[in-house]
């Protein structure tokens, strides 16, 4: 097995499991900048190349088959999402970016409103960027990850789809991931690897997600 993420202890995670096993539900779909909603409990936000995985890990996040569409089509979330969760955390679902078989203006408004929503939530706790471990970091993913560098926005490198490769090569596409956070000023130094469809490391996530939100286990 690979070793699991360091950093959160039994408590987190059994606090976490009960946080995400409660009540979760969509709330808004944001298609333009002046319909993102007012920011109000923490946040945090899920971004990533179309197809990465990002719908199926808000489901695996939350123990459901549809809270989040899920396409096999690129480009499928076309607005910024947002789900609720126990009234005490919004989990955001951004756009992809990437190879989304849109026209070229709409991938540009996408990417007006993914980057208009990360340089003005004052809630926003961190990003989420997905990476596919079959592939590491791409050029985009870089792309993206300087643009949260210069926003100051805090994110975390997430490993999806692991189910898919070896115990050793997990390990390898974990290490490769760190080497390219370390040389990011807002990019958390560990990278967290999950799989949607298995269930490896979302607990771990959901730990790591409510501690970032400061948020306290209730009784």
């Amino acid at each position: 097995m690979a070793d699991k993420p360091e950093g959160r202890g039994p408590a987190e995670i059994e606090a976490a499991r009960k946080l995400f096993a409660g009540p979760c539900e969509f709330v808004a779909g944001a298609a333009s900048i002046a319909s993102l909603p007012a920011a109000g409990l923490p946040e945090i936000a899920f971004a990533g190349r179309s197809n990465v995985g990002k719908s199926s890990l808000v489901n695996a996040l939350t123990g459901r088959n549809s809270l989040a569409r899920v396409s096999s089509k690129p480009g499928h979330t076309r607005q910024v999402n947002f789900f609720d969760l126990g009234n005490r955390l919004f989990l955001v679902d951004l756009p992809g970016y990437g190879f989304a078989q849109v026209s070229k203006s709409m991938k540009e408004t996408w990417q007006d409103l993914a980057s208009a929503y990360l340089r003005g939530r004052p809630t926003l706790k961190r990003v989420c960027l997905l990476i596919d471990s079959r592939h590491g970091v791409k050029e985009a993913d870089r792309e993206t990850m300087k643009n949260l560098d210069a926003a100051a926005v805090s994110y975390q490198l997430v490993l999806t789809k692991t189910d898919q490769l070896k115990e050793a090569e997990i390990a390898c596409a974990v290490a490769a991931a760190e080497t390219v956070a370390r040389k990011h000023g807002a990019a958390h130094p560990q990278a967290l690897p999950t799989s949607s469809l298995t269930g490896a490391g979302i607990p771990e996530l959901r730990a790591e997600i409510i501690g970032t939100a400061g948020l306290q286990a209730r009784s």
